[in-house]
């Protein structure tokens, strides 16, 4: 996981450390969503999002992230959902988790940088999907995938 130079985690009350994310869309439609290669491993991709910083709201740090992350801006739309996430955090000691409370926001591109911080510093490039396909590409971030099912149930608007 990257790490920003002086970036501080920020837990809530129950310990989980403190996300905002979002799912970029390439117009009102909803029909296609941009994801970014992970910074793990450039082979998968991921939904832009991280850390929500001291003193920062969670739509603030979805539109940032998506900045960074994605090199977009846009229209910060409707609250999706909160998601909880729990990892072992390794074989050795499987008392020990990592767990993540993501706030989930659409977001409409409008404006597309050519050159961006993630770009720059780690490589990253950014790439739309169709639903089915994104789904697909986000097999390993199961949390992720649970986004985007949210969004297909029939009372979805399009």
């Amino acid at each position: 996981m990257k790490e920003k130079p002086n970036s501080i985690r920020t837990y809530d009350a129950e310990g989980f450390r403190r996300r905002a994310s979002c799912l970029c869309f390439r117009d009102k439609t909803e029909q296609e969503i941009l994801l970014v290669t992970s910074s793990k491993d450039r082979e998968k991709y991921v939904v832009p999002g991280g850390g929500i910083e001291p003193q920062e709201e969670a739509k603030a740090t979805a539109e940032r992230e998506a900045l960074e992350e994605a090199g977009v801006r846009g229209d910060l739309g409707r609250f999706i959902g909160t998601f909880e996430e729990s990892l072992q955090v390794s074989n050795r000691n499987p008392n020990k988790e990592k767990k993540h409370r993501t706030k989930v926001f659409a977001f409409i591109v409008t404006e597309y940088l050519d050159d961006w911080d993630d770009k720059r510093s780690m490589g990253r490039s950014r790439q739309w999907f169709s639903f089915e396909e994104a789904k697909k590409r986000l097999t390993h971030k199961p949390i992720q995938v649970t986004y985007l099912e949210l969004l297909e149930k029939p009372e979805r608007i399009t």
